[in-house]
């Protein structure tokens, strides 16, 4: 049974399975960390996600556990929520948190899942590493307790489609009194602006100035109607961990 499960959203990139599945090999602790991704349904590439998954040779102590899971053409934010809570459904209690990475995400710092465990064990809410991007500004990849998410009915609002997402977090930790930054924990954001991968069509499409200006209208929209009873269902779950 999975402590924890990080849900991968990816579309078009089944080549990060095997390149995720290496960094969580390098790097997890627990022997049943569980590394899922949520592909669109409409995606062509599916046929190759599952093959990634089917091939991916087992690591030490047969771990990290690697899935794809389909998910109903949607944007990456209900992919995330849609897998998130089948999960959830699927391991009842014995999961303690569900965490997000992009399929640009790299786990780099040893035993990082344990890290985050433990900061959620101390602070119920939302803890995130330092992605050598953003770092403390923004978490671009975060855990988040099971209770939270319970308690929200998500892991993010399905208002945004893929930007703002960290922004979310970052407001609804702090305002909740419920958020961990590890800076000496590193899960590495390898995304084009940082200069270290060419921009490819999955990264132009995102990151488009047209879907940005949508997000952040619907992120101020969302916050406004509804962060404070966001705020109100988890801040309780802090004061009595």
């Amino acid at each position: 049974m999975p402590e924890l499960v990080v849900v991968v959203p990816s579309r078009g990139r089944p080549h990060t399975v095997a390149e995720l599945a290496a960094a969580f090999r390098e790097t997890c602790e627990l022997p049943d960390t569980g590394l899922v991704f949520a592909v669109d349904e409409s995606d062509p590439t599916w046929p190759e996600y599952e093959r990634a998954v089917e091939v991916e040779p087992p690591g030490r102590d047969e771990r990290p556990m690697v899935a794809a899971m389909c998910a109903p053409t949607s944007t990456m934010v209900e992919a995330l929520n849609f897998a998130a809570l089948r999960l959830l459904d699927h391991f009842g209690a014995g999961i303690d948190a569900v965490g997000f990475f992009g399929d640009d995400h790299r786990p780099r710092s040893a035993s990082w899942d344990r890290a985050y465990l433990d900061a959620l064990a101390a602070r119920p809410g939302i803890v995130y590493g330092n992605d050598l991007l953003q770092r403390e500004n923004l978490p671009t990849q975060c855990a988040m307790s099971t209770s939270w998410v319970r308690a929200l009915g998500h892991m993010a609002p399905t208002l945004l489609v893929h930007l703002f997402v960290d922004d979310y977090w970052l407001r609804l930790g702090r305002a909740a009194d419920g958020l961990t930054y590890l800076p000496d924990v590193v899960v590495e954001h390898v995304h084009p602006i940082a200069g270290e991968v060419a921009w490819d069509e999955g990264h132009r499409r995102v990151n488009q100035p047209a879907m940005y200006d949508r997000d952040r209208a619907s992120f101020a929209y969302y916050w406004w109607h509804y962060g404070e009873r966001d705020v109100a269902a988890v801040r309780g779950l802090v004061s009595r961990a």
